[in-house]
């Protein structure tokens, strides 16, 4: 029998065919639009069911199904009987579509195409909006999921799939993705795009004013779902307060979420000058789960995951301040620690943790976070040691609401930054725990340097907890507020801090309302305050009532999950009527679409087939057994195979061919490049600050031992001389990169300074002789 049409590699065909995306950016909210085509080319009807990620935030917000001339809008049901109502449809050979999110992780949705009849298309289209997040450089970061990944589930949990379990994920290698991906964005803001970057091919930016306010991009032909879709947009300006205010929806009851006036503030605090902290308990928790052992990139020069997580472990060990207490956490299957419990920061306690660190293999089997988390949080505080974890992790687990629910239980006792390296890391887990635990949350994927985006959290972490955080809404007589989000538990300077709230009833003459954020930082009361029109905002839809609803959906569930097991429904039900009533899923609603048509049932044997999504090529080269894998993955085949599913049959058009040349054998990992200079001279910094001299510092200098030690002025120390000819190379050669070693120049400073140290001036002047720099003497910080 000849198949027509896409194949798995299970012979059997593959029903969608192309995937179109547009995305409309308006300052820092995206809303997304994705239409989904399907085509049945078998003699029977068949049920296409898709699992596919979306960003952990999305505010999913739009249904339909378009049959032939038919479209058909999807409403919000309580999931149960949206399932119920699809199952009846299928039974009695109507066509019905269900679109839900997984039950154990916010950012899985699966898409169910139901009775499509032979030889009939279907056009799916599904809108959300999000926020975009905030980078280390200041650009706002709007990710597509394109990889999804097998999702790693802990032993002894509950798997499954089916109706009220976890949706089934079928994925192939990116090379044999058999549909394509179209993507297009326009961004608008009152303030100037300064660009657009991207981690994928992108057509040259078109900007469609003078002012570059408004601008268009477009991936690149021929996307190889290698990667996910990430794009940049800088604006001028862009640490402004601003307020949205929204109009309701004509249609709603007056008093209701949907039908009052929604308010959106983006704050940035500005915090008086404090000094960065010299204390505290620094938890470091590394996966090293077999993924980790993956390329972050595709040059041939791309360092590993793991490889790169080293590297960030020695800045980060390098900055810490004397003073504060550390430890370093591993995790796979099972999960280990280098001191037995938190130790004080010391030169010998940070040469045995660097020497284990560089032992640091992906060599530990899955990803069980849940046990080592729960080990940590066992351990009892140290007073006046304000406890600080970092973590670092793939993300790939199947049990995220746990960990999320786990470090929201611990949030009074620590914050919490997470970093999601390599593609297809789950942004709900990553963003999830960061929020929860008050801290930050940054991805890292393709070239981009771990170490940077590290290290603006490590800053974040130095600065004295906010403490005491209130608001206060000052708004004209005869409006009330009703808050959507959650009360603001940290602050950080430069970090946006977002708020939703309902405003009901109405104001004669006063048109300005004003939001006042108050908080204590080091023993100082201090506040920040929004002054905001209340004149509802043009043609901004219904995104910032989509938002807060989504806002307060979130906030609701985590709630139900506490009370899970005591009296609780009354929390479910108001998820239920929320998501209901805004349009916006859930973990309790999904949105069913059933179309009815001419009333004829639909002929035939209903045959399912699973869409495959796409993984990351390294997931090939896993080997695991049955009990870590938790999905049925389709197996890599050799190229001659891979290329002959993935084509189409002889009476397809050949420009809608695969070429050959995308679809490679997984080739095993490159060598490590040899390490990177600066890296090379941190590594010999000691604890205190300061640096000795000795062969490894010669060689980043590009000198001999002897042709550094001889220009030393008599009167100082080597000591002395070597911090000072470190500090000059890095201010010299490397201010590229400064966010990188700030930190740990300044402790070396810190130490000059404690040295009493004469004749500074004439030891940066000999310096800089020797190296062939202008580093200024004030430059040093000296």
């Amino acid at each position: 029998m000849v198949c027509c049409g896409l194949l798995t590699a299970k012979k059997e065909p593959v029903p969608l065919k192309s995937i179109e995306v547009e995305v409309e950016v308006k300052d820092h909210v995206a809303t997304v639009t994705s239409t989904l085509q399907y085509e049945n080319k078998e003699k029977n009807p068949i049920e296409a069911v898709f699992v596919f990620p979306l960003p952990g935030d999305a505010a999913v917000c739009h249904f339909s199904a378009k049959v032939g001339q038919t479209e058909v809008v999807g409403k919000v049901q309580e999931k149960q009987k949206a399932r119920e109502e699809y199952d009846d449809a299928l039974s009695s050979g109507q066509q019905a579509f269900l679109l839900e999110e997984s039950e154990q992780s916010p950012d899985i949705f699966s898409l169910s195409v139901g009775s499509l009849p032979p030889g009939e298309s279907a056009s799916i289209r599904l809108e959300y909006v999000t926020e975009l997040a905030v980078q280390a450089d200041d650009g706002l970061r709007f990710c597509l999921p394109a990889v999804l990944n097998p999702r790693y589930q802990p032993q002894g949990s509950e798997g499954g799939s089916g109706s009220g379990g976890s949706a089934q994920i079928v994925s192939v290698p990116a090379c044999l993705v058999p549909y394509s991906l179209s993507f297009s964005a326009r961004v608008s803001s009152p303030r100037p795009v300064s660009k657009v970057e991207s981690n994928c091919s992108l057509d040259p930016v078109q900007y469609l004013n003078a002012e570059h306010t408004q601008a268009t991009v477009r991936l690149a032909a021929r996307h190889k779902f290698d990667r996910d879709v990430e794009m940049l947009v800088y604006y001028q300006d862009s640490h402004q307060p601003t307020a949205v205010v929204e109009a309701g929806q004509t249609s709603a009851q007056p008093g209701s979420l949907m039908g009052d006036l929604a308010v959106m503030l983006s704050l940035y605090p500005d915090f008086p000058p404090v000094s960065v902290a010299s204390c505290g308990e620094f938890l470091f928790l590394m996966d090293r789960s077999g993924s980790m052992d993956f390329s972050m990139g595709s040059g041939k020069q791309a360092q590993s995951r793991i490889g790169s997580a080293r590297d960030t472990l020695l800045l980060l060990l390098k900055s810490l301040p004397m003073g504060c207490y550390f430890n370093v956490y591993s995790f796979g299957s099972s999960y280990e620690h280098i001191f037995p419990k938190s130790v004080e920061y010391s030169q010998k306690n940070m040469e045995e943790a660097l020497k284990q660190v560089e032992k640091m293999n992906a060599n530990m089997g899955g990803t069980e976070i849940l046990q080592p988390l729960k080990h940590i949080y066992s351990q009892p505080c140290i007073p006046s040691q304000p406890r600080q974890l970092f973590i670092f992790t793939d993300g790939e687990v199947d049990n995220t609401k746990q960990v999320v629910d786990l470090v929201k239980e611990n949030s009074g006792s620590h914050r919490c930054f997470s970093f999601g390296i390599g593609e297809g890391a789950s942004s709900a887990l990553i963003s999830g725990v960061a929020k929860e635990g008050g801290g930050d949350a940054q991805f890292i994927t393709g070239t981009d340097r771990m170490q940077l985006k590290v290290m603006q959290s490590l800053r974040f972490s130095l600065q004295p907890a906010v403490v005491d955080i209130s608001v206060t809404w000052d708004l004209p007589k005869g409006i009330s507020v009703t808050p959507l989000s959650p009360p603001i538990t940290s602050l950080f300077q430069g970090q946006r801090s977002l708020l939703y709230a309902q405003l009901t009833g109405e104001s004669s003459g006063v048109t300005e309302g004003c939001v006042t954020v108050k908080y204590s930082l080091a023993g100082q009361p201090s506040q920040n305050q929004l002054h905001f029109s209340l004149k509802p905002t043009e043609d901004s839809g219904l995104t910032v009532h989509r938002l807060g609803a989504r806002t307060l959906i979130r906030s609701l569930e985590m709630k139900e999950r506490e009370l899970r097991g005591q009296s609780n429904e009354g929390v479910k039900e108001k998820v239920v009527e929320v998501s209901v009533q805004s349009g916006v899923s859930s973990s309790f609603t999904a949105f069913i679409a059933v179309n009815k048509g001419s009333g004829e049932a639909i002929q035939g044997p209903l045959l399912r087939r699973h869409v495959p999504a796409p993984k990351d090529l390294h997931f090939d080269m896993l080997m695991c057994d049955d009990e870590m894998c938790i999905y049925d993955v389709i197996t890599p085949c050799s190229t001659e195979d891979c290329c002959a599913l993935s084509s189409y049959s002889q009476d397809t058009d050949e420009d809608e061919e695969y070429e050959d040349e995308d679809c490679v054998d997984a080739a095993p990992l490159p060598s490590q490049p040899p390490r990177d200079p600066m890296l090379q001279l941190i590594s010999v910094q000691r604890a205190s600050g300061s640096w000795v001299l000795e062969p490894t510092l010669a060689t980043v200098l590009g000198k001999t031992s002897e042709e550094v030690a001889k220009p030393k002025p008599a009167s100082v120390n080597q000591e002395v001389w070597a911090t000072i000819l470190a500090l000059i190379w890095l201010h010299g050669f490397k201010m590229e990169a400064q966010m990188e070693w700030q930190l740990l120049a300044m402790k070396a400073v810190s130490w000059l300074q404690a040295q009493k140290a004469p004749c500074l001036t004439e030891c940066v002047e000999a310096g800089n002789a020797l190296l062939g720099s202008k580093v200024l003497k004030d430059a040093l910080g000296l």
